[in-house]
Formats: structure tokens, C-alpha cells, sequence
């Protein structure tokens, strides 16, 4: 399937993935741990089920990794290509009811982010990114219409002259990412939860996400290839992209800027 057509896809699956996450949020709800003590609901497994379905339809030779099955002990042989599938990144903000979570779909291509997805069903926007195409967009869909609204392309704006826009994790800011940031002239500080912060870069909204703290890809890999598309990148310790594909899939600390060129973090 080209991926012109794999990313229209994609959305509908997303979007589709959102309503039924958000029926959960909108009931009363259970949270369980998983054996790493992370908190997992109904909604994490409704939507990777509707996810999974849909990727298996849709590409059938391509592996999927996908949070809710890793978790579960199915971790798949990865090549040069395959999915990343967050069903539902920013659970603490959908435990508190914050609204401040996503549906993260994205496809790698030789280790790096080629196609993305991410849908804010509380918010109702839909944002994506086709990297060899350069070309990012959101649009907002409400999870109850049944289609989207006009799309509004996606670029990384100029440094602003009266100091950066810093987007950081709402639950998850560290004092060493104060540290970093006292490295910049702060505008404004913005705190977010899920994979917007990669998407307000994105847009033009913010200029640099720091993040020294862990995370794993299926955190990442949409909102990366959403934020690339659109102009940006994301770096690793020493100034190197950021890849896919690790080792138990963890990602070391990144940088996520559009057109600032940031102080390196160390190798």
C-alpha cells in the first residue's frame, strides 16, 4: 500500500482507536499494574485491540510492536521495517482525567520514524506526519463526527526573540531537566503529558521538548515523525538522531527542537 493511502488509513484507525478508549474515560474505570508497576486501564487494551486488527488488515507482512503485547510477552522479530503502536500514551493524565492523552501509531523505516499518527480524542485533534514527504498536518475530529474537519499544515516556526517556548512532561519532569533548560533564554513554560509535546513543536506553539528521563519508542515514535515532517528532529546523546529499534526498545534521553539548534546533551 503506498503511503499516501497507508497513512489515510491510519488516521480512521486512530480516530476509531480513540472512541473507544475515551468510552472508558467517560465511565468508571479500573486501574491495574503491570509487572513494571506501570498503570494500565480498560482503555490501554480497547484500543490496541482495534489497533492490531487494522494493522493486520491493512500491511500483514509488517510487524507490529505494540505496548499492551509487549507487556504481555509478545515482542516480535523487527526488521528494517515495522509499527510502533502506543494505544494510549499519558495514562497518569487519563487516570486524573486530565485529557491530556494520546493514540500513537507510527511505521519505522531503517531505524528511523517514516509515517506517523497521533489523536487527542478528549481534545478531538488528529495530527500526522509523513517524512519522506515533509509534509505534517492536524485537523481536529471530534470522536463522535463522523469526519474530519479542513487540514491545517504543520511547520517549526523561527526562535522567537523574547525567548523559547520549553514544552515539558507534566508528570514526568526531572530536576536534570530544570538544569538543562537554564542552558536557554525561557519564555514561556509549557507543561503537557502524552505525545503532544512533540506535536506543539510541531505546530509552531513551542520551540524545544526536552526529555532526561525514560521512556520507551512506542512513547515517541509518532509524535517524532509528526514533529520531523513538519521541519524538526529529535536528538540523541551526542547530537545523533534519535533511532528506533533498540534493545528492549528503550530510548535513551532526547532533545526534540524545530529550528533551534540545541545544546548537545552528553554522549
Amino acid at each position: 500500500m503506498p503511503d499516501d493511502e497507508l497513512i489515510e488509513a491510519l488516521l480512521a484507525t486512530a480516530v476509531a482507536a480513540g472512541r473507544a478508549a475515551l468510552e472508558v474515560y467517560r465511565a468508571d474505570f479500573t486501574v491495574t499494574q503491570k509487572s513494571d508497576q506501570s498503570p494500565v486501564t480498560a482503555a490501554d487494551h480497547a484500543s490496541e485491540k482495534i489497533i492490531l486488527e487494522d494493522l493486520a488488515r491493512l500491511a500483514p507482512s509488517i510487524a507490529v510492536v505494540a505496548e499492551e503485547a509487549v507487556a504481555a510477552g509478545a515482542t516480535p522479530q523487527v526488521r528494517e521495517e515495522f509499527f510502533l503502536v502506543d494505544p494510549l500514551d499519558g495514562t497518569k493524565e487519563f487516570i486524573h482525567r486530565r485529557g491530556e492523552f494520546t493514540v500513537n501509531i507510527a511505521l519505522i523505516r531503517k531505524r528511523m520514524p517514516a509515517l506517523g499518527v497521533v489523536y487527542a480524542p478528549v481534545g478531538g485533534m488528529l495530527y500526522a506526519g509523513n517524512v519522506a514527504d515533509a509534509r505534517a498536518f492536524r485537523c481536529a475530529h471530534p470522536a463522535q463526527a463522523a469526519a474530519p474537519g479542513p487540514r491545517e499544515p504543520l511547520h517549526v516556526r523561527p526562535i522567537p526573540g523574547a525567548g523559547i517556548t520549553a514544552v515539558v512532561s507534566r508528570s514526568h519532569s526531572t530536576p536534570e531537566t530544570d538544569a538543562y533548560l537554564r542552558h536557554y533564554t525561557i519564555g514561556n513554560r509549557v507543561s503537557v503529558g502524552s505525545s503532544l509535546k512533540f506535536c506543539l513543536v510541531a505546530s509552531g506553539e513551542a520551540d524545544l521538548y526536552p526529555r532526561l528521563g525514560p521512556t520507551m519508542e512506542w512513547d515517541t515514535a509518532a509524535g517524532h515523525a509528526v514533529l520531523a515532517a513538519a521541519g524538526g528532529k529529535v536528538l540523541a546523546p551526542g547530537g545523533e538522531p534519535l533511532a528506533y529499534g533498540k534493545p528492549e526498545f528503550r530510548n535513551s534521553f532526547f532533545i526534540a527542537t524545530g529550528t533551534l539548534s540545541p545544546v548537545p546533551l552528553p554522549a
